[in-house]
């Protein structure tokens, strides 16, 4: 289980890499990469372009 800050953490590194992601092989990569950490769902919220913050919110709101 991972903490709030990790959670944020991952988040915030995940978006990056989705962002200068240039083919479908480097989204896969982060797929793989971050996917236990954050989560399916919070994963495919960031490539529709939800903000980092709605996730973060969501994840701290769900935990307490």
């Amino acid at each position: 289980m991972t903490t709030s800050a990790e959670y944020e953490e991952a988040v915030r590194a995940a978006a990056r890499e989705f962002e200068q992601a240039q083919t479908a092989d480097d989204v896969r990569k982060t797929w793989k990469k971050y996917y236990l950490t954050i989560g399916h769902r919070s994963l495919g919220r960031l490539l529709l372009g939800r903000p980092v913050a709605e996730l973060v919110a969501r994840k701290e709101a769900r935990s307490e």
